[in-house]
Parts: C-alpha cells; sequence; structure tokens
C-alpha cells in the first residue's frame, strides 16, 4: 500500500510539473496515467483490507474453526466463506481466527493465514492461524477487545469469563448455524453495536 501511496505522490508531482513548467508538457503523457492507476489501486487496497477514509469500522471476530462445523457434516470452509460474506454484507468488517489445526481438519496438511486467507477472499492481515499450543480462543477474545468487536462463534467461553467478562454481555457473541441449508447469525436488531 505504501508503494502505491509513493507512485500516487510521484505521479501527482510529475503532474503538477507538467502543468507548470511549459517545456515538461510531455511528463503529463506519463504522469497523468500513472497518478490515476495509482489512485484506482491504493482505493481497491483500502476496500479489500478493510480500511476506509474516514469510516468508522464495525470489526467482527470470527472463531473461523467453530464455524466451519456449522454445516454438520464435518468441516467445510464455505460455512465461513458464507459468513464472511454475510457480515461483509452487513457492514462488518471480518477478521477469522483459526486453531493451529484447522487445516489439517480440512485438508489433511497444515495451512498457514496466507493459505487460507486466500481461500478464503480476505487480505492476510485478517486471517490468523494461531500456533500450535496456543488457545486459539484467548486470541479471539484479545482481539474482539482490541478492535471493540463482536465474536462469531457458538462456543460460550465460559473457562475465559474471568479474564473476559465482556462474554457475558449481551449481542457481544454471535452464534449461528444453518437451517434448511440458509446461514443464519444473532445479530443484535441494533446496528450502532
Amino acid at each position: 500500500m505504501f508503494v502505491l501511496l509513493f507512485i500516487l505522490i510521484l505521479s501527482g508531482a510529475g503532474l503538477v510539473a507538467g502543468l507548470i513548467a511549459p517545456g515538461l508538457s510531455d511528463v503529463l503523457l506519463i504522469a497523468v496515467p500513472c497518478a490515476l492507476a495509482s489512485l484506482i489501486l491504493l482505493l481497491r487496497e483500502l476496500r479489500r483490507t478493510g480500511l476506509s477514509l474516514g469510516a468508522k469500522k464495525r470489526w467482527i471476530i470470527l472463531d473461523g474453526s467453530n464455524i466451519m462445523h456449522w454445516k454438520g457434516d464435518g468441516p467445510d470452509i464455505a460455512a465461513v466463506k458464507d459468513t464472511i460474506r454475510l457480515l461483509s454484507a452487513q457492514g462488518y468488517v471480518p477478521g477469522v481466527v483459526f486453531d493451529a489445526n484447522a487445516g489439517y481438519k480440512l485438508f489433511n496438511r497444515y495451512q498457514n493465514d496466507a493459505a487460507l486467507a486466500k481461500l478464503l477472499g480476505l487480505h492476510r492481515d485478517r486471517v490468523m492461524v494461531v500456533s500450535k499450543g496456543t488457545p486459539a480462543d484467548e486470541i479471539i477474545l484479545a482481539a474482539a477487545r482490541e478492535y471493540k468487536a463482536q465474536v462469531v462463534s457458538n462456543d460460550r467461553f465460559r473457562d475465559w469469563a474471568d479474564r473476559h467478562p465482556e462474554v457475558a454481555e449481551e449481542g457481544h457473541l454471535v452464534r449461528g448455524g444453518y437451517r434448511s441449508g440458509q446461514l443464519w447469525l444473532n445479530l443484535p436488531s441494533d446496528p450502532a453495536r
């Protein structure tokens, strides 16, 4: 993203120079397309990573290892994709945390952050596979606290309630699943939450 910003600034400087200095008008032939292309790519990158200019983000953290079992026929990455799609359509910026063994359960081999992010169509920064031996629950709850986000999971996180009392607050944990093949989530009706 910084490279795109640098190219935008550099091409903007070329654009100004081409407009001000009569002998540099040929620079406009390169500066204008570069400025437009870098602006478009920069805006697309901001949108893809969930960043926006001035808009307050509604982060939501997904317990990927829990959600991948919602369809009931064993682990399925499609359940996580469906959940991301539904939440994104409602204006949320989802981040997903998986247990270290998620790749083994899904594909019989280890899958890192980048591999699962690619499968989910998310930027790598928004997907985490915790290290072996690290409880994902702790990372999920810490991320939710840091981003002031809700957590999508059918886990009640009772073992963590002492350190994370917010799990008992209404609307903090969003349950979900499938009924007649359709994804449902018990999102609060208050969109400001």
